[in-house]
C-alpha cells in the first residue's frame, strides 16, 4: 500500500503504540524502516553464572548457560548450551521450521564473554507481522490475514501522534567515580597490560519513560547510521546507533564501520569547523582511530576470503547528533563455510566500545564496571537466506522493571585524561539525554 507523504518514524510510532503487539522491534537502516511486531518464534540464551570451581583453580570459565526456543504451533523447548554463544544461536535458528524468516532482536555486551555472570545473553523473535516502508510505501507482511488487515487500515488512517514533552536528564552527575576509573585504566595500560580500554558510566533517569516518544524526540533530532526502538518481555530499548557493527548481504559481502575519535558537534557552523580540524589534527584520535581500523582489518581476515577485505573512507568525518567523529568502512567477501554467525563472533563485541586487545580490554571492563547488558552490544536483524544487520548500540536509553538508565564511555589510550573523557561521555549523553519524555 501507498502511504506517500506518510513520515515513516510517525508510522513505526504508531504501530510500537496501537496495541497489537506486545513484542515488537523497529529497525531503520538508510532509507528503510521495518517494524516486527508479534511473536511467530523466539529464541532465547542465557548464561550459567561461572563455577566456583573454575575459578579457584585459576582456569576460564566455562561458557555456558541455557537455550530456550519456540516455533509457533509447537513445545516450548529448552536445551543447555556451551561453548560459543553464536553456535548456539547458529543451532538454533537451524531448528527454525520456517522456509523463509527474518529474526530480529538484541545480543548483550557479555555475550563476548568469558565471564558470564548470569545474565540475559540474547533475545530475538521471529514476528507474526512485518512492516517495512521504503520509499513511501510500505509493506505489510503476515501470517495472520486479519491482522494484516488491521495494521492496513492503521497505516491509513489521517493524522499524526505527538509524542510527549521531553524533560532533559542531567549529565554532569558521577564525574568522581568516573574519573578514577579512567586513572585506573591509564595506569594499567601505562603498565602494558592493553592499548585502549572504553571506560563507561551510567546514569539512572528518576522518573519513568515513555520509551516510544522519545525514540520519536530523539530521532528526529539525530542522524544515526542505524536507530531501533524495542520491546521484548519487560525490557524495552532506544537508540540512535553511530556506526554499523556487522552488515552481510544475501551475496556474501561483509562489512564493519568502526568509529573512533570523538569532539561535539551542533554548536554552530564556526566551532563546529574549530573542532572538526581538531578532532583529524589530534594524535591521541588519530592513534585511536587508526588501531580501531587494524583490529577490524584483522577480525575480517579470519572469516573472509583471502585479499578481499579492504578499508574505504578511511578517517572521514561522521556527524552524529551531537558529537562528530572519525569514521572508516572495512570491507571483505565471506570465505567459503563461514556464515554471518562466524562474522558476528569476529566482530563482537565492536573494537570502538571494548579495546585492545579485546580479551584483555573485556577483562578490565569486568572490573572497571558493573554489567553492561545491551549497552555496546547489539540490535540486530538476521534473514534465512544469511544476510545480516547489526547496529552498535551506543546512544541509547534502556528501560525496565526497576528503572530506566542511559550509558555512555570513552576510549582510554596513553595520553587520555579523566576530564577529558569525562567531558567526551557528556558529548555523547547529549545525543539522548536532551529528548527523554516522561510517561504521562
Amino acid at each position: 500500500m501507498r502511504v506517500v507523504g506518510a513520515n515513516p518514524l510517525l508510522l513505526m510510532a504508531r504501530l510500537a503504540r496501537c496495541g497489537l503487539f506486545d513484542d515488537h522491534v523497529v529497525y531503520e537502516r538508510p532509507g528503510s524502516w521495518t517494524f516486527a511486531g508479534g511473536v511467530l518464534g523466539e529464541v532465547v540464551l542465557d548464561a550459567r553464572p561461572a563455577g566456583a570451581e573454575n575459578i579457584a583453580d585459576g582456569r576460564p570459565p566455562t561458557r555456558s548457560g541455557t537455550l530456550r526456543t519456540w516455533w509457533d504451533g509447537g513445545e516450548r523447548q529448552e536445551h543447555a548450551w556451551s561453548g560459543r554463544p553464536a553456535d548456539a544461536l547458529d543451532e538454533a535458528f537451524r531448528s527454525c521450521p520456517f522456509p523463509q524468516w527474518n529474526a530480529y532482536g538484541w545480543i548483550a555486551f557479555e555475550f563476548a564473554g568469558p565471564r558470564h555472570r548470569g545474565e540475559r545473553l540474547a533475545h530475538l523473535i521471529v514476528p507474526r507481522t512485518e512492516v517495512r516502508v521504503d520509499a513511501g510505501e510500505a509493506v505489510v507482511t503476515s501470517v495472520n490475514a486479519a491482522e494484516a488487515e488491521r495494521v492496513a487500515t492503521l497505516l491509513a488512517e489521517p493524522g499524526e501522534p505527538r509524542p510527549g514533552t521531553p524533560e532533559p536528564v542531567e549529565v554532569r552527575v558521577g564525574g568522581d567515580t568516573y574519573r578514577a576509573r579512567v586513572a585506573r585504566a591509564v595506569e594499567e595500560i601505562g603498565a602494558g597490560r592493553y592499548q585502549k580500554v572504553i571506560v563507561s558510566r551510567r546514569l539512572p533517569i528518576s522518573f519513568p519513560v515513555d520509551v516510544v516518544s522519545t525514540y520519536v524526540r530523539g530521532r528526529s533530532a539525530n542522524t544515526p547510521a542505524r536507530s531501533f526502538l524495542l520491546r521484548l518481555g519487560s525490557f524495552q530499548a532506544t537508540g540512535f546507533s553511530p556506526e554499523v557493527l556487522a552488515c552481510v548481504d544475501a551475496t556474501g559481502t561483509v562489512m564493519t564501520q568502526p568509529l573512533a575519535g570523538t569532539r561535539a558537534f551542533g554548536r554552530g557552523a564556526e566551532l563546529d569547523a574549530a573542532t572538526r580540524r581538531e578532532l583529524e589534527t589530534d594524535p591521541k584520535e588519530i592513534f585511536e582511530h587508526a588501531v580501531s581500523v587494524r583490529t577490524s582489518q584483522e577480525e575480517l581476515n579470519r572469516v573472509c576470503e583471502p585479499d578481499t577485505v579492504q578499508v574505504t573512507g578511511f578517517m572521514s568525518v561522521k556527524e552524529r547528533g551531537s558529537v562528530q567523529h572519525l569514521g572508516s568502512s572495512v570491507s571483505g567477501l565471506l570465505a567459503q563455510g563461514r556464515t554471518s554467525w562466524d562474522v558476528l563472533d569476529a566482530l563482537f563485541p565492536g573494537v570502538t566500545a571494548s579495546g585492545i586487545p579485546k580479551p584483555e580490554a573485556i577483562d578490565a571492563i569486568a572490573r572497571l564496571e558493573e554489567p553492561r547488558g545491551l549497552y555496546a552490544g547489539t540490535v540486530l536483524t538476521m534473514s534465512h537466506d544469511g544476510a545480516m544487520d547489526a547496529a552498535l548500540v551506543l546512544r541509547a536509553l534502556y528501560s525496565d522493571e526497576h528503572g530506566a538508565w542511559l550509558r555512555a564511555g570513552a576510549g582510554i589510550v596513553t595520553g587520555s585524561t579523566p576530564e577529558r573523557e569525562y567531558e567526551e561521555t557528556c558529548e555523547k549523553l547529549s545525543s539522548i539525554a536532551p529528548y527523554v519524555v516522561p510517561l504521562p
